[in-house]
């Protein structure tokens, strides 16, 4: 009998591990797929940790944002002087203007964040911006303009999705108030750009290695 009573304790129990092993596992590649659909962009830790400021903490995301501010303007300052200098359409121009206007101001909030939190600011585009530049830079008549809207939409709305998480999250009051401008500059750029009436939204949702070349950006019908 106490065989009997041991063996079934036994199936009950596997049977229970099973159950729980079967139902953990679903929930985990679900949330992975999940984080991966919410196109929220991927954060560098620099391995700091949460450190302490007169502002409140200061996290790792927090940083990171800062830093990506800081390189939004390095690259996207000459790519509207370019566009105030080549545009043919008024759109261009405006949309130039617009980028110059409100990266400066931005740029220059980000530069006292930046003091004020102890945070090492980069001082060049990076690697792919300095790639976007030459594009640009390579880029001419039609196909340029078509080229500058696409570029400057695409990388305004990954910003715009950092911007919505840092601002909902950060606990630090600089960072909160560099996230406040930056949201109203970044949603004023991606009007601008929008208004050219270039801008193929079909091909905003393709990946970045995957998008098509200027040639085949379709303007807004």
């Amino acid at each position: 009998m106490a065989t009997k009573y041991t063996v079934g304790t036994g199936f009950v129990i596997t049977a229970l591990v099973l159950t729980l092993v079967a139902l953990l596992i679903p929930v985990d590649k679900f949330g992975g797929r999940a984080a991966a659909a919410s196109g929220a962009p991927a954060g560098d830790d620099d391995g700091l940790g949460i450190l302490s400021t007169p502002y409140g903490p200061l996290t790792p995301a927090d940083r990171d944002f800062v830093r990506k501010v800081r390189l939004a303007g390095l690259w996207e300052l000459p790519a509207g002087r370019q566009a105030q200098q080549r545009g043919t359409r008024p759109a261009i121009k405006t949309a130039g203007e617009h980028l110059v206007m409100g990266h400066t101001d931005l740029d220059r909030q980000v530069i006292q964040v930046g003091q004020a939190l102890g945070i090492d600011l980069p001082n060049q585009p990076s690697e792919q911006q300095r790639g976007w530049l030459d594009q640009l830079t390579r880029a001419q008549g039609d196909e340029y303009e078509r080229l500058f809207v696409q570029l400057l939409r695409r990388a305004h709305g990954k910003v715009f999705a950092l911007l919505a998480q840092i601002r909902a999250q950060t606990k630090n009051s600089k960072v909160r108030a560099l996230a406040t401008s930056a949201n109203t500059t970044v949603l004023d750029h991606i009007t601008v750009l929008e208004d050219s009436g270039l801008v193929d939204f079909e091909a905003l949702s393709v990946p970045d290695n995957k998008a098509p070349a200027p040639s085949d950006v379709r303007p807004t019908k």
